[in-house]
């Protein structure tokens, strides 16, 4: 009984206390979240900028509804449209670009160089994609309320603002796409307060404009995950499992994979 009466105070404990509630009012919701916000450490200043005229975006609703089973491409259809010779070549004169930068990744975090330029290549075209251009607050308070899957996203929410309260980026800077991800590698906040690394050394983590940034924190998100050094990474690996940290898709991360063979010459 003991033991029992343990276990239920600290799953009391795991489970935020003040959790807004989903649907409803989206502003109620706003202020809900605002309080939780602020109990984590985030300033009045910071949340009130950046709730300030926040409305539900009923587009990226409508996207994240259509999103469903994105996957449904064989490996072999999605990897031609993805993995091309032209990415290919770009892919191989940014890792001649990049050698001092990527090889000191390399040697302090584990993952191959090029699987790093591979997924840079695969989320934004190496920078020069798209990265969304959507206000991430936005969007994350959209998903949020709603309520299926409204404890992931508020989490998020909480990281979206943190960001801008450690000063990496400003409002106007926290631009995404349709699930709030950032940057050239598309973390989602969270990530980005967790395995963002600022690796130029300016004071701030910058996954939009800095490629050591960039570069680190993606190799930084496999090796805290479990990345073994020097293993193989084709699916049934340790380290392809690792991946899904990245994506839990298996044809994405078979992409990856194949991805990283053509930027080694296999």
């Amino acid at each position: 009984m003991r033991r029992l009466l343990a276990v239920l105070l600290l799953a009391l404990l795991a489970t935020p206390a003040s959790a807004a509630q989903c649907g409803g009012d989206f502003q109620t919701f706003l202020a809900a979240m605002s309080r939780e916000a602020q109990g984590q450490g985030v300033s009045g200043a910071v949340i009130g900028q950046a709730f300030a005229g926040v409305s539900i975006d009923p587009n990226v609703l409508s996207f994240d509804r259509r999103q469903r089973g994105t996957f449904r491409k064989t490996f072999e259809e999605y990897a031609a449209t993805r993995v091309t010779q032209g990415r290919i070549s770009r892919g191989r004169q940014l890792i001649q670009r990049h050698a001092a930068l990527l090889s000191r990744v390399e040697q302090q975090f584990g993952p191959p160089k090029e699987m790093i330029v591979a997924i840079w290549g695969l989320e934004s075209d190496f920078g020069a994609g798209d990265m969304g251009k959507l206000p991430v607050v936005r969007t994350i308070a959209t998903l949020a309320h709603d309520c299926r899957r409204t404890e992931l996203f508020q989490r998020e929410l909480i990281a979206a603002l943190k960001i801008v309260q450690r000063g990496d980026l400003s409002l106007s800077q926290l631009i995404g796409a349709y699930a709030g991800e950032l940057g050239q590698t598309q973390f989602l906040p969270s990530s980005y307060i967790k395995y963002g690394v600022d690796y130029d050394g300016n004071g701030h983590v910058d996954l939009r404009r800095s490629v050591p940034d960039v570069l680190a924190s993606t190799a930084n998100l496999l090796k805290v995950n479990g990345w073994q050094r020097g293993g193989p990474y084709h699916e049934g690996t340790a380290n392809f499992q690792v991946m899904r940290e990245w994506n839990r898709s298996e044809v994405y991360r078979k992409t990856i994979a194949h991805f990283t063979d053509r930027l080694m010459g296999r």
